[in-house]
């Protein structure tokens, strides 16, 4: 594996930078081949690294994009603070990629002022890989833009085609439509728009439609939406992880004969809640951008955070903007 240098935002996060530096810790010790570079109050993050690590640094940053914070107004008033620093840093080549757990809006601003937007990409997206029956699905946008356009719609299933093929591996990656219903006459007018967009497409496997049933099911490879829509998804999905996480402790640990049966049945219910936990699909990808950005949830524990840092060395190590930007001249003509 190349040598890989990740800026993480260590300030803006809901838990503060304990969950972050604790996840630094861990993701340098799990990669060699990782160095990490912290940014934020420099004696706060000395103290809770308890002493140097070779391949951790801090960067100073005198402020912190608040997470009720609008955007425009920290993109005025906030260039000095943690996350515009860590997103600085992958313009000048210091660091390949940032990871950020701080107001989502701000850090699209931000992206989109010092590190710029993919030519002929009109707006990012966020785009995160979710577990289906027997693989993984590219979901995006999930939160970026709660308005998009049927032409934002048509340039997300173009990125998200070619990031399911660079990080997948997939050739032909199936794209869908989330929508209210499969027939052609159902949605707004931006979604049947977008879909007879993308019909005409060569380039892209449009299988047309899917519902919110199918996300789960792997019917796609890649499911586009707008912000508002897969938000409102994504949020539910981890709401109902959370609750069967939940109904399955409660189910094995009460009572001799549940605690039995779990005793019993512990490998399979490991993996089952390995698979169902969101801490290990945290990090959205910040697709339109030209480097790469991963958004962690802003509550995000320590193994989120770990998991939103791998997802970064991933992305840069299998050059996912670059692969998007060699593609998107030639697909958007």
């Amino acid at each position: 594996m190349n040598p890989v240098t990740i800026a993480v935002d260590a300030m803006s996060g809901d838990r503060g930078p304990d969950v972050v530096v604790s996840a630094a810790l861990d993701a340098v010790r799990d990669n060699e081949a990782l160095s990490l570079i912290l940014v934020g109050v420099r004696s706060e993050l000395e103290a809770l690294l308890s002493g140097e690590h070779s391949r951790i640094r801090i960067v100073e940053a005198a402020d912190v994009v608040r997470m009720n914070e609008r955007p425009s107004h920290a993109l005025r008033h906030k260039k000095n603070s943690s996350m515009a620093i860590a997103l600085s840093l992958v313009r000048d080549g210091e660091a390949q990629g940032c990871v950020s757990a701080g107001n989502t809006g701000a850090l699209m601003a931000f992206g989109r002022s010092i590190i710029r937007m993919h030519t002929g990409i009109e707006r990012p997206a966020i785009c995160k890989l979710l577990p289906s029956l027997r693989g993984r699905c590219h979901v995006l946008d999930l939160g970026a833009t709660v308005d998009a356009s049927a032409e934002n719609l048509y340039q997300y299933a173009l990125m998200g085609s070619l990031m399911a093929s660079a990080i997948s591996g997939l050739s032909e990656p199936r794209v869908a439509l989330l929508n209210v219903g499969e027939e052609e006459i159902k949605g707004n007018e931006q979604v049947r728009l977008a879909s007879h967009l993308l019909a005409q497409c060569e380039t892209v496997n449009y299988i047309g439609y899917i519902e919110g049933s199918d996300l789960f099911r792997d019917v796609a490879d890649v499911v586009v939406c707008d912000g508002f829509v897969g938000n409102v998804a994504l949020k539910t999905g981890e709401g109902v992880a959370g609750l069967l996480i939940d109904l399955i402790e409660q189910a094995f640990t009460r009572g001799a004969y549940g605690r039995f049966v779990g005793f019993l049945a512990r490998p399979i219910i490991g993996r089952l809640l390995r698979l169902m936990d969101p801490a290990r699909h945290n990090g959205a990808s910040l697709l339109g951008l030209q480097g790469v950005v991963i958004k962690s949830h802003g509550n995000a524990n320590e193994r989120a955070m770990l998991a939103a840092i791998r997802q970064a060395v991933r992305e840069v190590d299998m050059e996912v903007p670059q692969r998007i930007n060699e593609r998107l001249d030639d697909l958007l003509v």
